[in-house]
């Protein structure tokens, strides 16, 4: 699982990529993280606070997108970076997951939206699957 950067006007665009559908969603909760508060989740220590999400969309792209844009939505309401999440149900359109995080006080970047601009969730064959995520900052 691995997240990395890529220059966008006024936009982060960060690729997702994991061995399995299930680590595609850590490592988009992670490079959000990161780009929320850098190196906050690192060492993944203790938690103080914990969420439940729940989404079904029409496939799993927007699985993602919605799911990200949830946990971007608990950052900002708890005040707090999520660096874990736990699936207690995971399907192409369904998601059920409990959602671990660090208190902080303010974030390195604002990220105003979680968008849906390139983003296609595939499986590129074998055990990788990727996806370009653009975060309106």
């Amino acid at each position: 699982m691995k997240f990395q950067y890529f220059p966008h006007t006024a936009d982060i665009r960060m690729k997702v990529e994991g061995c399995c559908f299930k680590e595609l969603f850590v490592a988009g909760v992670l490079g959000m993280a990161n780009i929320l508060k850098e190196d906050i989740c690192e060492p993944e220590d203790s938690f103080d606070i914990k969420s439940n999400i729940e989404i079904q969309a029409t496939d799993q792209t927007c699985l993602l997108i919605d799911f990200l844009s949830e946990v971007l939505s608990h950052s900002y309401s708890e005040k707090s970076i999520f660096c874990k999440v736990i699936f207690l149900k995971l399907t192409a359109t369904d998601i059920k997951a409990d959602i671990y995080g660090k208190t902080t006080i303010g974030f390195d970047e604002e990220i105003k939206a979680v968008t849906y601009h390139e983003a296609e969730v595939v499986n590129s064959g074998g055990n990788t699957w990727e996806t370009f995520i653009i975060f309106d900052i």
